[in-house]
């Protein structure tokens, strides 16, 4: 249906069509801003080290870079759905690619790293509204399964090429300049992704019952910041100092208050009743789990090889070639895939893989600086990936009838990118709690001159053993050196542990979460439902039936 001033909306296909007018040039747009927001995801992975060197930063600094993004973009995702069915998706991917450039030029111009956390939070925010609107766009001009499958399976193929790109792009610049100039480039990425938006792609809204829920946006970014605040700093500043048992405790109080929002909001930007449906439920619980899997990992590696054992930048990027890549280079298998295999089977597979690799990587050895150690478990990480990114999504939006499309995409969105947020999180805590505990107890055996001993330890006691094993080795503390990379090594092996654990507890959910689920599969051109009542849970498809 066209309004008279040229607006789609996600109302009245034509039957039998699997695509409206405008397909490929919105699909066009949606993967271009995806990438851009990957890009800005994912670049800090391979500057890390630099950002040690530059910024004089420690551990949990590391970890608040990347939090930063991933806190602003899961806080506001909700609401930044609503704003999307309301006002036109289009409108809302280019004001989130208009907060990506001007959050990257704060990056760019970062003195210190609490400014870079300011333009790493304002890219989160830009992709906040990046990534729900573009799905949603895209979601809006399919009309079959088939269609609504390939378009999915190319827009999650974009989203790892951005953040298979982005960790060559910072690591090539590292080389010929600064790491400041890769940010300068994401500036220019997202000015013409804002342009390619603005040309191609249609404007679709979905307005109908949907209304802003401020109390309940504002007890979930409050609560979900303070939880992650604590987790972050608690292993530095101690898990029972004041200020991390504060956060906990308030933030836990926050969370359960948004629940309690939710239940009683007249329009919830988090619809509880979406979950009366076994597949989406499903789907988000292991959506959760097994991108906290994988985005752990991504970061272990990048911590692994930057700060830790100071490789160059863009060898740094080669291991995020294997996990970004095969999600980009399989997409038509992928797509062929979700039509004509079970995504429960897909889903369990994926998993299945991630938890192989995670663990595999536990048996690296930190005093190894070779890279192909990491070929065999990167890549089985990657398939894994790319067998569960679009699997995932393709399920939940699949299980919903199309006028809830906007709100499942935002929450899908949502749960997909808390768990890429407790990712870096959970793995920040266990490894540099690990390595901490290890440093102090193997410090002692290690028979260093008492002044070198106790200057190892007044450096860890205020910036862990990732500031130890940074030194010159000229300075107070250096002969500590070994004793850092070893626990170091040590917590971060715990950590790919974690993550090999997260994702086959998400391989069992999965399959016997959704058993019965898939008996049985429709034509490939029949039409998604468009109308149902708000909320119906009993509302199926054929990918849910």
């Amino acid at each position: 249906m066209t309004l008279n001033n040229g607006t789609t909306t996600s109302q009245g296909p034509t039957a039998g069509a699997a695509r409206t007018p405008g397909y490929a040039g919105t699909l066009a747009a949606a993967c271009s801003a995806v990438f851009v927001a990957q890009v800005a995801n994912a670049l800090p992975a391979s500057l890390n080290g630099l950002f040690q060197e530059d910024l004089h930063t420690h551990g949990s600094q590391l970890t608040w870079i990347t939090a930063a993004f991933m806190i602003a973009v899961v806080c506001f995702e909700f609401t930044f759905g609503v704003l999307g069915d309301l006002f036109g998706r289009r409108r809302l991917v280019v004001a989130g690619t208009l907060l990506v450039a001007a959050g990257s030029s704060v990056a760019a111009l970062a003195p210190t790293v609490q400014v870079l956390w300011i333009g790493a939070a304002l890219n989160g925010l830009g992709a906040g509204a990046m990534f729900p609107g573009s799905l949603t766009a895209i979601t809006a001009v399919t009309r079959t399964m088939r269609a609504r499958a390939h378009s999915v399976a190319v827009w999650s193929g974009f989203l790892s090429a951005g953040a298979a790109v982005s960790p060559l792009l910072g690591g090539m610049f590292a080389k010929i300049g600064s790491w400041r100039g890769s940010f300068w480039v994401l500036v220019g990425l997202a000015l013409v992704s804002t342009v390619l938006t603005l040309a191609l792609a249609t404007e679709s809204k979905a307005p109908e019952g949907r209304k802003l829920d401020v109390p309940g946006q504002i007890a979930f970014a409050i609560g979900l910041t303070l939880v992650l605040f604590g987790a972050v700093e608690g292993p530095e500043s101690g898990w029972t100092t004041l200020p991390v048992l504060l956060a906990f405790a308030i933030g836990i109080c926050f969370l359960a208050g948004f629940v309690v929002v939710e239940l009683g909001a007249e329009s919830p930007i988090f619809d509880l009743k979406l979950f009366r449906n076994r597949a989406f439920a499903v789907s988000s619980v292991v959506a959760v789990i097994g991108m906290l899997a994988f985005l752990g990992a991504c970061f272990a590696t990048s911590m692994w090889l930057g700060p830790v054992q100071h490789q160059d930048p863009i060898r740094v990027a080669i291991p995020f070639l294997l996990l970004q890549g095969p999600t980009f280079l399989l997409i038509p298998i992928v797509s062929r895939l979700l039509h004509r295999v079970a995504p429960s089977w897909l889903l369990t597979s994926g998993f299945v893989l991630m938890a192989v690799g995670s663990l595999l990587c536990t048996r690296l050895d930190v005093t190894d600086p070779d890279l192909g150690a990491f070929v065999a478990p990167a890549l089985l990480i990657g398939i894994g990936f790319a067998l569960t990114v679009s699997s995932v999504t393709a399920v939940a939006l699949n299980s919903v009838p199309l006028n809830l499309a906007g709100m499942a995409s935002a929450t899908t969105n949502m749960l997909r990118d808390l768990g890429f947020a407790l990712g870096p999180v959970v793995v920040g805590a266990v490894a540099l709690s690990n390595a901490g505990s290890a440093f102090a107890s193997n410090l002692p055996g290690a028979h260093l001159p008492p002044a070198q001993e106790a200057a190892a330890r007044q450096i860890a006691e205020a910036g862990g053993p990732i500031a130890v094993n940074s030194l010159p080795s000229v300075v107070p503390g250096s002969a500590a050196h070994g004793v850092a990379l070893e626990a170091l090594g040590s917590g971060f092996s715990t950590a790919y542990l974690v993550c090999g654990v997260a994702a086959a507890i998400a391989a069992l959910l999965t399959a016997v979460g959704m058993i019965g689920t898939h008996k049985h599969r429709s034509g490939e051109h029949e039409e998604i439902p468009s109308t149902a009542p708000e909320g119906d849970g009993r509302q199926e498809t054929a990918l849910t039936r």
